[in-house]
C-alpha cells in the first residue's frame, strides 16, 4: 500500500529535488510504508497502520467496505512502535472490529499511550505474538515474525541507545501461502550471516531501502543523521544489502524508501546499480502473488 520511508514522498516540508519531481508529477509520490496480505482474497490483513492509512485503503478496491458498514480488513500486524507504523491505527477507531499483532513490547508502547484508547477495546483486541511462532491472522496465510536488528522507536530513545538491538523492538515477517514463501523486512539495520541464510528460502523479498548511501541525507543538504543512526542498513558498502543480498534466488524488492535515496529517480546511476544488481523499487499500489 506504502512504499515509502516516514514522511513519505514528497515529505511536507522538504523542498530536496526529489521531493519537488515529486510534488512536479515527474515521479511517482509515496505514501508511508504498510502492505496489505490475504490467502484467499476476501479477509485481509493490513501490516503497520501508517499514518496514510485513509488514504490507502481509498486507493484500494479490494479494501473497499463490503457492505453498509465494515471491512475486508481482519488484522493489522506491526513490525515496530515507529509512528510511521502505529499511527494510523487512530484513523481504524470507527467502531470496526479486528484484531492488532504485534511482539508485547510494541503492545507495551501503545497501552503506555492513552491516545490508543480511542480504540474501542470490546471491538479492537490487542494480540501478543512470539518471536519465531506462527500465526494465521487470515485464512489461508502463515506468517511468523521474528526479531531483526534495529532499534526502538525515535520517540523512546534514551542515551543508552542500541542502534542495532536484538528483540521484540523491531521484527520481520516470514510469509508463508500455498507453499511459497515471502519475507517483509521494512526496518533493518545490519545483515548478518545468520539473516542471508534464513532469507534463502525466499520466492520474494521485500527489504529495507531506505537509503543508498549511509550518508545520503547530508549528501542532499536535508540533515546530518545518517542511515544507521535511524537504524537502517545503506543499499551499498561492503555490509550493504546490495553486496549481502544480491545473490539470493528471490525476487527482490527494496520498500521503505526514504525521499532523499536517489534511487528514486527513474534515470539515475543509483536506479541502474540497483536493477543491474537484480532488484526493483517499490512503488504504491503494486502487486506480488505468491
Amino acid at each position: 500500500m506504502g512504499a515509502g520511508a516516514g514522511g513519505g514522498l514528497p515529505q511536507w516540508n522538504c523542498g530536496c529535488p526529489l521531493c519537488a519531481a515529486a510534488r512536479a508529477g515527474k515521479i511517482a509520490s509515496m505514501t508511508q510504508s504498510s502492505i496489505a496480505l490475504s490467502g484467499d482474497g476476501q479477509s485481509w490483513t493490513v501490516v503497520n497502520a501508517s499514518p496514510d492509512i485513509r488514504v490507502q485503503l481509498a486507493a484500494t478496491q479490494k479494501l473497499h467496505p463490503q457492505s453498509l458498514r465494515g471491512s475486508p480488513i481482519k488484522a493489522v500486524i506491526l513490525t515496530n512502535a515507529d509512528l510511521d507504523h502505529i499511527a494510523g491505527l487512530l484513523t481504524l477507531r470507527e467502531k470496526t472490529p479486528f484484531v492488532i499483532f504485534a511482539t508485547q513490547a510494541i503492545l507495551d508502547v501503545i497501552a503506555a499511550n492513552s491516545v490508543f484508547a480511542a480504540l474501542d477495546l470490546t471491538l479492537v483486541r490487542f494480540t501478543p505474538m512470539q518471536l519465531d511462532v506462527p500465526i494465521t491472522p487470515v485464512p489461508e496465510l502463515e506468517i511468523t515474525p521474528y526479531a531483526v536488528p534495529g532499534k526502538v522507536a525515535l520517540f523512546l530513545e534514551t542515551d543508552d541507545l542500541d542502534l542495532q538491538a536484538m528483540g521484540e523492538q523491531t521484527i520481520a515477517l516470514r510469509i508463508v501461502q500455498g507453499g511459497r514463501v515471502a519475507h517483509y523486512i521494512p526496518g533493518c539495520a545490519t545483515v548478518p550471516d545468520w539473516l542471508v541464510d534464513k532469507l534463502s528460502d525466499a520466492d520474494l523479498l521485500l527489504f529495507d531501502g531506505t537509503v543508498f548511501q549511509n550518508d545520503d541525507m547530508a549528501r542532499s543538504g536535508t540533515g546530518q543523521k545518517t542511515g544507521s543512526r535511524m537504524g537502517h542498513i545503506a543499499m551499498t558498502g561492503p555490509e550493504g544489502s546490495l553486496a549481502r543480498l544480491s545473490h539470493l534466488p528471490a525476487r527482490k524488492v527494496y520498500t521503505h524508501i526514504n525521499n532523499t535515496n536517489p534511487v528514486l529517480m527513474p534515470d539515475s546511476p543509483e536506479r541502474a546499480e540497483v536493477t543491474a544488481a537484480g532488484w526493483d523499487i517499490a512503488q504504491d499500489g503494486q502487486e506480488y502473488q505468491l
